[in-house]
């Protein structure tokens, strides 16, 4: 066998391989005989036709069958002799079965890029840090008070506050538009959940009387058809209901499974610190890998975007249809591709650091980042622990996690660090 290797446009490489004709002429042959037990031939009994009439007519397909079997016999054992890993599936671009003494094939592929990374300590890196003080608590705790809130019906005009229950039309250009109706809707006023005005035009209104009001939409709204147009609502009031908040005493703790006041506090948080410390790990990772990203510029294999962005798609597509807006199928995955590259990039990266330090990450590694997203899980931990120890495969996403971290780790020894305070209102309402 020789091989020789010719390097493309990018990434891009062609590897041509030559072997003996003889190689093709015997795998041909050792096809013919094996389609001569199959195939009938007039004037001969099945498997008893000649090899001669076979080549006959049968001697292209005898040769491109012959062809895709050397390659997948020679392919791995050649791209080990050129020293070459292909970054992608190699694609069959010339074949010679013509010369009298050498049958050859040309394969081309892109391969991985050569990446020598950038000095950590010439990063700037910025990471958030959070406090959870006593108000951002109190403040918790009045969320959980709101959605324990009951609503009573009251004789009397609606004020802010009020859970109002309204049947509305809405008309543009004296015409339904497309979602404007609804019956028996109900609404808390004070909360903004409807465009600028509708809920300051249903307060200090009693039950059973009724509003037109003249609204416009944003200019930004998400229905192109109704943003920035005028438009005419004609409201209902159908019950006016004040709110009954709970007392916040140890009845109150039971309606969210725990024994007293003492024990939610304590829960909510720990919650609270769960879902401050995902999203700060989320965000500083994301900082930090975008510092990263931007020092470092280097080509990426077309087909590792092309296949990610595929990914992507189809992600997106089920996350439409489990909010039952299935997709149409019309967008391309190549909408996808600067997200794609920005992945496969930072993939690359991150291996070619925990390659460079030999970075592995041992189970007690694996089983400490497994306990620690079980927290997230509450009453279902022990599941979700038993979920991911069932398969190899599964326990290799949280080894890549545990790698990943240690990666930053060792990026942020050496980086420049700046650190910026927020709340836990600005990182957790983002």
């Amino acid at each position: 066998m020789k091989t020789s290797l010719e390097k493309l446009e990018g990434l891009k490489r062609a590897l041509t391989v030559e072997l003996s004709i003889d190689i093709f002429k015997q795998k041909a042959d050792q096809v013919l005989r094996g389609m001569a037990s199959k195939v009938s031939v007039d004037g001969f009994r099945k498997g008893k036709v000649p090899l001669s009439i076979m080549r006959k007519q049968f001697g292209g397909r005898a040769s491109s069958d012959a062809v895709n079997e050397i390659v997948n016999d020679t392919l791995t054992e050649a791209l080990a002799d050129a020293k070459v890993t292909p970054a992608s599936r190699p694609a069959i671009t010339k074949i010679d079965t013509e010369n009298k003494d050498t049958f050859s094939y040309t394969v081309t592929f892109e391969v991985f890029p050569e990446i020598k990374v950038a000095d950590f300590s010439k990063l700037k890196i910025i990471q958030t840090e959070v406090k959870i003080t006593k108000a951002d608590e109190e403040k918790t705790l009045k969320g959980l008070s709101e959605q324990a809130t009951e609503y009573k019906s009251v004789k009397r005009k609606s004020k802010e506050g009020d859970q109002v229950t309204i049947d509305f039309k809405g008309m543009l250009d004296g015409e339904v538009f497309e979602g404007g109706v609804a019956s028996d809707f109900k609404m808390v006023l004070g909360k903004g959940s409807m465009i600028a005005g509708f809920e300051d035009g249903l307060l200090d209104v009693a039950a059973e009387k009724s509003v037109t009001l003249n609204l416009t939409f944003p200019k930004e709204y998400h229905a192109p058809q109704l943003a920035g147009k005028d438009v005419v609502f004609e409201v209902e009031i159908k019950e006016v209901a004040a709110p009954q908040s709970p007392k916040l005493d140890d009845e109150f703790a039971k309606r969210f499974g725990e024994k007293d006041i003492d024990d939610l506090k304590k829960s909510m948080k720990a919650q609270m610190q769960v879902e401050l410390d995902n999203r700060l790990n989320n965000q500083n990772k994301d900082d930090l890998f975008g510092a990263l990203l931007e020092a470092n510029d280097f080509e990426v294999p077309q087909e590792s975007i092309n296949n990610e962005a595929q990914s992507l798609k189809q992600e997106m597509e089920q996350r439409l249809q489990q909010q039952g807006m299935p997709s149409q199928g019309n967008m391309p995955a190549s909408a996808f591709n600067p997200e794609a590259q920005r992945r496969v990039k930072l993939g690359l990266l991150v291996n070619q650091i925990s390659s460079d330090n030999k970075f592995n990450a041992s189970k007690e590694q694996i089983d400490t980042k497994l306990n620690e997203m079980a927290t997230a899980y509450s009453g279902e931990a022990q599941q979700m622990l038993d979920y991911y120890n069932a398969e190899p495969s599964r326990l290799a996403t949280i080894e890549l996690m545990v790698v990943e971290q240690m990666v930053q780790d060792l990026i942020l020894e050496s980086a420049k660090v700046t650190i910026q305070k927020k709340t836990f209102e600005e990182v957790t309402q983002q």
